[in-house]
């Protein structure tokens, strides 16, 4: 698994702590008033909405809040309008970064995104610089829970998806984006716990990173992660083991 897998892990990991909570709260609610203002607001016909309901969920986000943000999605309550855009660019060592964004202010996003990879050597490229570089997948986390990996190949393999990995104490599956959802209803119904299910641009190949790179490529993506603005980050850097666990602490 690349190095962005194992950051996807420790992010998870992180957003359990109070501190973090807020943050991921801000992006959920951004994410759910998107999907119910552009697909409705019944999360079992619109799979994007029922992505975003579930990932609250896992992140404890009251469900007065997420019945809220549905709301001001459709309509019902007045709320604030984002808009979707995506930016391009490149970090320490030419590692690609694809950068997803919900926002009301287009120019300060550009302009926080800007300054943090400025500061860290990096730089905005070009529309299309990078998107070729990946590919659009449904990826459902499972808990291991003690299972085997061949038990669980074959579990996945029988629902639909693609392919099966192991990140530490967690599986990841991966789908065909249009398969996300009826996979994801085949393994619940074979009672299997999902964490979570969602699209990610899955990185095509990867630039290994050591050293002082690896360690600042680390500090880009936790610096444009924290940005308001900011729903996800993809990119293909691949750093050693025992630095990425060195962020677990």
């Amino acid at each position: 698994m690349s190095g962005h897998s194992k950051w996807s892990t420790i992010k998870r990991k992180k957003a359990a702590n109070d501190a973090a909570r807020g943050k991921v709260f801000t992006k959920l609610n951004r994410e759910i008033v998107t999907a119910a203002r552009a697909g409705g607001g019944d999360p079992d016909s619109n799979i994007r909405l029922r992505a975003a309901i579930d990932a609250a969920r896992a992140a404890n986000m009251p469900s007065a809040n997420i019945d809220k943000a549905v709301k001001r999605g459709t309509g019902e309550i007045e709320g604030v309008s984002y808009e979707e855009a995506s930016f391009e660019g490149y970090g320490p060592g030419g590692v690609a970064l694809f950068i997803d964004v919900l926002t009301d202010n287009r120019n300060r996003t550009v302009a926080e995104i800007r300054h943090v990879l400025t500061k860290h050597g990096g730089s905005l490229g070009e529309g299309g610089c990078v998107a070729w570089m990946f590919d659009l997948k449904g990826v459902i986390a499972i808990p291991r829970n003690g299972r085997s990996e061949d038990d669980m190949l074959e579990i996945v393999l029988e629902a639909g998806a693609e392919d099966l990995a192991t990140e530490d104490e967690i599986f990841q599956v991966t789908t065909a984006p249009a398969s996300l959802a009826a996979v994801r209803t085949e393994l619940q119904g074979k009672g299997v716990s999902i964490e979570s299910a969602e699209l990610v641009r899955v990185p095509q190949n990867t630039v290994k990173l050591e050293g002082k790179d690896a360690e600042t490529m680390l500090r880009v993506m936790e610096s444009l992660e924290d940005l308001d603005d900011v729903q996800r980050v993809s990119s293909n850097f691949d750093i050693p083991e025992e630095l990425m666990r060195s962020l677990e602490d």
